[in-house]
C-alpha cells in the first residue's frame, strides 16, 4: 500500500467537492476515444488502443501519486448522506454519459470502416466501457426501489451479463470466500485458470437461481416476474439493431468488446477475495461474510472512478450500504494498489503469486485451515509454512 496519505478524503468528496463524481458521466468514458485524434493525424489505427493505455498506466500513477484516503464519515452523518439523492443522479448521469460514449464508438467504428487492426484497438480501449457499465449495475443492482433496479437491467442488459445483479446478489454473496463460490479465487489459482471457472459458472448459477426462484413461486420461467429477463431482452435488441444497422463486421466487434468487458468483472473478482477463507461453523454452515472476507483498498482516484468499489470490505459485510457512505476498516485485508494496478498484476500470474502469496499467508497467520487454497497446491503451500517456521 502507498505510504501516502491523500490531501482530499471522502468527506470532501460528498461535500465541496461532490461535483468530481460527475467526471464519471463527462470525462472519464471519452477517455476510451482518446486515440481517435492521433489515429486521425497520423493515420495509424493503432493509436485506437490510447485508452487501454490510459486506464491501466496513468491511474496506477494518479493513485500512486494522490496517496490513499483511509477517512470515513461519521456515522451520524450517514444517514443523511445515503438519502441524498444527488449521489443517486450520479449513478443514473454516469450510466447515460458512458451509453453516450459506447454508442459513439460504435458509430465510429462503422463510419470509419476500421481495419482489424484498428477495431482491436478501439475493442482494447472500449473494455473499460463495459467494465464502467457493470460497476454501474453492481451498485445499482443492489438497491430496491424501482427506477435503480431499471437502471441496473439497462447497464448489464447493454453489458450482455443481464444475469449478474441475480448470480452476484444471491449467490456470490451468500457463498464469497468459500471452496463453493465461483467468484471467490482460491491461493495458487492463476487469473486465467480462474477465469475459465468463474465465467461460466457465474453463468450457470445466476440463470438456475433464478428458475429456482421462479419454480418455488409456481412461476414460469417465461414470468414477466423473470429479474434477468429485462436486461437479457436488452442484450437481444442491443446486438440484433448493432447487427442489422451496422453489419455483421460491427456486430462482432461489439460482441468481442463486450467479452472483453467481462473480464473487468473477472479481474475485479479475481482481486478482491484472493486466499480469503470464511470459517466453518458447528453446524456446518459457514460464519457470516465479515469485513476481513475481502481485499480493501482505499486509493483516492481509483476509488472515485469506480463509485467507492474497492471499499469492498465494508460492501460484503453491509451489501446495501450506499457507495458515497462505504467505510475504510484497519484491521482487513489491505491490496497494495489499487484495482488498475492490481489487474495488470493479475494478468502477468508469476508477479501476482510473488506480491499476493505473502500477503495471504501472513494475513492467515500461516494456517492453511485459514486459506481457501487451490485444491493442487495445498500440499505446495503446507510445504512452504513449514520450512518457513523451521527457518
Amino acid at each position: 500500500m502507498a505510504t501516502t496519505i491523500s490531501r482530499f478524503s471522502i468527506t470532501d468528496l460528498t461535500q465541496r467537492f461532490r461535483w468530481l463524481w460527475m467526471i464519471n458521466a463527462f470525462f472519464m468514458p471519452w477517455l476510451a476515444l482518446i486515440g481517435i485524434i492521433p489515429a486521425l493525424k497520423t493515420g495509424n489505427s493503432a493509436w485506437l488502443a490510447l485508452g487501454f493505455i490510459i486506464f491501466y498506466v496513468a491511474i496506477p500513477v494518479l493513485d500512486y501519486v494522490s496517496g490513499q484516503d483511509p477517512n470515513n464519515h461519521d456515522e451520524a452523518d450517514v444517514p443523511a448522506l445515503d438519502a441524498d439523492n444527488y449521489f443517486r443522479w450520479a449513478l443514473f448521469v454516469a450510466l447515460a454519459g458512458t451509453l453516450v460514449v459506447w454508442f459513439s464508438a460504435i458509430a465510429y467504428a462503422w463510419y470509419a470502416q476500421l481495419s482489424i487492426l484498428g477495431l482491436a484497438a478501439l475493442a482494447l480501449s472500449c473494455m473499460g466501457l463495459g467494465g464502467a457499465f457493470l460497476n454501474l449495475g453492481h451498485e445499482l443492482g443492489h438497491k430496491k426501489n424501482r427506477p435503480e433496479r431499471w437502471a441496473a437491467s439497462l447497464a448489464l442488459g447493454i453489458a450482455a451479463l443481464p444475469h449478474f445483479s441475480v448470480e452476484h446478489n444471491r449467490g456470490h454473496h451468500r457463498d464469497v470466500a468459500t471452496p463453493n463460490d465461483h467468484a471467490s479465487s482460491r491461493l495458487g489459482e492463476n487469473f486465467y485458470r480462474f477465469m475459465l471457472r468463474e465465467m461460466p459458472g457465474t453463468w450457470l448459477r445466476g440463470w438456475r437461481l433464478e428458475a429456482e426462484r421462479l419454480h418455488s413461486k409456481g412461476l414460469s420461467f417465461w414470468s414477466s416476474k423473470n429479474e434477468i429477463l429485462p436486461g437479457a431482452i436488452i442484450t437481444f435488441v442491443f446486438f440484433s439493431t448493432v447487427g442489422l444497422l451496422c453489419g455483421p463486421t460491427i456486430l462482432a466487434f461489439v460482441m468481442i468488446t463486450s467479452l472483453l468487458g467481462h473480464t473487468n468483472l473477472t479481474a475485479a473478482n479475481y482481486v478482491e477475495h484472493y486466499g480469503l477463507l470464511r470459517q466453518k461453523l458447528d453446524n456446518g454452515r459457514y460464519e457470516t461474510p465479515q469485513p476481513q472476507h475481502s481485499w480493501n483498498q482505499n486509493s483516492l482516484i481509483s476509488n472515485l472512478i469506480t463509485f467507492q468499489l474497492q471499499r469492498h470490505s465494508d460492501h460484503h459485510a453491509h451489501p446495501s450500504r450506499r457507495y458515497q457512505c462505504l467505510r475504510h476498516f484497519e484491521n482487513v485485508p489491505q491490496l497494495p494498489a489499487g484495482y488498475y494496478a492490481m489487474f495488470l498484476l493479475a494478468y502477468i500470474p508469476p508477479l501476482w503469486f510473488r506480491v499476493m502469496d505473502k500477503k495471504v499467508l501472513n494475513w492467515a497467520e500461516h494456517d492453511i485451515d485459514r486459506i481457501n487454497v487451490l485444491a493442487g497446491k495445498r500440499d505446495y503451500y503446507q510445504h512452504k509454512i513449514t520450512v518457513a517456521a523451521q527457518g
